[in-house]
């Protein structure tokens, strides 16, 4: 397809930390492409109410993780491990990725990020319900859906998990990240309970996040614990067994560019929590794909499942998917969806994705370049159906965000 006469290179501009890798991978996937290096927006500005958009720019929102003072502005504590706070995070955010699109329209800019794709995506009840309408797979939550029901602490969460007949349950803040503030917890009767968490209390009763996973076996921890985090919201989700590979527990990571999986790793570990920070361990994914084929499944179709929940998402080029295997490897489930979710540094694209040589991050280049080229600009990005990213958005059944 020849290129339209009015096509020409984007001009990228990219809203994060300045200084953070996530900003250096993308900008090194845009030199790599030939274009010249996007202009870094700082949040610190966005936050501060000082954000600058220029006319025909391209505009990627990254996360405003990893800087204290952005932390701070943000969830209005000095200490970044600290788990409480996360409501108010949350509003703050969304907030202000608002102020992102107003100045962005404003200026004439385009985002490559929807704000109420965003907020969705940081509520995982409201993310869990708009997946499980739209008949994505999910783990069974009492707190999503129509008939969602709070959660106002620990009295809440064991009679939800009885009411359910949920014996076990990952019990998750509702705009939480990177596995903050978690837990996998257990029941076997009265009295007989254990969570696995990386979030610890001290002597004055903060919790803190940590990078060693812990076990708690007194219901009153548990419940002190859980009486903490409830304030900010709670999700609970079925705690579904998943697959195993060489006798760790194993889920992937997804991430869909445009549509279309384009990456995947699988992560494992010895707990329940596979995030790699956590102890996680990147497993062999070809193992992964020959065991979904041996088993009688589709590897295709798993992927498939994650391009399905990207689909709810449609005015965001790229979504991290956390891709659930039941045991025996033939069926999936969608655990989370995640905004920031494509941090895979030195990760390729899967074979026939389009994306082969190129990481997360020049994938989404690619996806913009070509739509650049065929004249329908960032908003006309083309998905796997046909239609731009504009055209689903219109098409698209809106569920209000808080």
């Amino acid at each position: 397809m020849s290129p339209s006469a009015s096509s020409r290179p984007p001009h990228l501009a990219v809203v994060g930390v300045p200084a953070n890798r996530r900003v250096g991978l993308f900008q090194d996937a845009v030199r790599a492409a030939g274009l010249p290096e996007a202009r870094a927006v700082s949040w610190l500005d966005v936050l501060r109410g000082e954000a600058v958009f220029l006319p025909g720019e391209t505009v990627r929102i990254d996360s405003p993780g990893e800087d204290p003072e952005v932390d701070r502005l943000l969830r209005g504590g000095d200490d970044p491990t600290r788990v409480e706070g996360s409501a108010r995070w949350y509003a703050r955010f969304t907030s202000a990725v608002q102020e992102v699109a107003r100045a962005a329209a404003e200026a004439g800019a385009v985002l490559l990020d929807d704000p109420h794709d965003i907020a969705v995506l940081f509520d995982k009840r409201i993310c869990h319900g708009v997946l499980d309408s739209a008949g994505v797979p999910v783990p069974d939550s009492p707190t999503s859906g129509p008939a969602a029901q709070p959660v106002r602490g620990w009295a809440d969460v064991r009679r939800l998990m009885s009411e359910h007949r949920m014996p076990r349950v990952f019990v998750k803040p509702a705009h939480g990240s990177s596995a903050s503030g978690v837990m996998a917890l257990e029941t076997a009767g009265p009295g007989r309970i254990r969570a696995t968490t990386s979030v610890e209390r001290d002597e004055e009763g903060r919790l803190f996040n940590s990078l060693r996973v812990r076990r708690c076996t007194t219901e009153r921890e548990v419940a002190t614990l859980v009486d903490a985090l409830a304030p900010d919201g709670l999700h609970i989700e079925r705690w579904l067994p998943k697959a195993s590979q060489r006798g760790r527990v194993a889920d992937l990571r997804v991430v869909v560019v445009a549509g279309r999986a384009t990456h995947a790793v699988v992560r494992t570990s010895r707990s329940p929590m596979t995030n790699l920070h956590l102890g996680g361990a990147r497993g062999d994914l070809d193992e992964v794909r020959a065991a979904v084929e041996a088993s009688g499944g589709s590897w295709s179709s798993a992927l498939a499942v994650c391009e399905r929940a990207a689909d709810c998402f449609p005015g965001t080029l790229c979504v991290g998917v956390d891709l659930l295997p039941a045991t025996g490897w033939r069926r999936f489930a969608v655990g989370e969806v995640n905004a920031f979710g494509d941090l895979l540094p030195r990760l390729t694209g899967l074979p026939g994705s389009g994306a082969e040589g190129l990481d997360t991050y020049g994938a989404q280049v690619a996806a913009v370049v070509a739509a650049s080229t065929h004249g329908d600009g960032p908003g006309g990005i083309r998905r796997e159906d046909g239609r731009t990213n504009d055209e689903r958005a219109r098409n698209h059944r809106v569920i209000d965000a808080p």
